[in-house]
């Protein structure tokens, strides 16, 4: 009778320590399809983003790709700012290649119309890259954004630069005639 109770009792243990880690998982679950089904629904443009991240961003990466220009720069901005989880690198690759788009809108050749956005493109890269350092997709997309737009170092091409105020040395070697062959 002994052993009977021990054998229940030992089931019974091993039976809830099983049924814990399933009941969390069942509950993930659950939280995974509400978060899906509020991307599904943030992914028409038309719609509101929900309380998830991840809808906030499936909203403004919709918002992009219907051409929506400025509410897809204030659903990025309103999304960098407030978080600063895994898809906030994406999130800034995303706003950087918005701007890019955009100002190479009318083709390369006038992206230097649009410079202030090439800039745009290029900080967000930067913040991409800050937050993800290994991410090439940024570190390319900056490159191309330093190839339409290259920065000057101020410091340098000053120190470069002749100054017309400086006093020039008079050399005291003897002049010596070089003849041509």
């Amino acid at each position: 009778m002994r052993r009977r109770a021990v054998v229940h009792l030992v089931f019974t243990a091993a039976a809830l320590a099983f049924a814990v880690p399933a009941a969390w998982q069942a509950w993930r679950l659950v939280q995974a399809q509400r978060v899906n089904r509020a991307i599904a629904q943030a992914a028409d443009p038309a719609a509101a983003a929900d309380d998830f991240a991840e809808a906030r961003f499936a909203h403004a990466i919709a918002l992009a790709r219907a051409g929506r220009y400025d509410a897809a720069l204030a659903a990025y901005r309103k999304f960098v700012q407030r978080e600063r989880g895994p898809l906030a690198p994406a999130a800034f690759y995303n706003l950087g290649n918005l701007h890019l788009n955009e100002a190479l809108k009318n083709g390369p050749a006038r992206a230097a119309e649009s410079l202030p956005l090439v800039e745009l493109a290029k900080q967000a890269y930067r913040d991409a890259l800050r937050a993800d350092p290994a991410d090439w997709d940024a570190r390319y997309n900056l490159e191309r954004a330093l190839a339409l737009a290259p920065e000057v170092d101020v410091q340098a091409a000053e120190a470069n630069e002749p100054d017309a105020l400086r006093e020039r040395a008079i050399t005291t070697a003897p002049l010596s005639r070089i003849d041509l062959p």
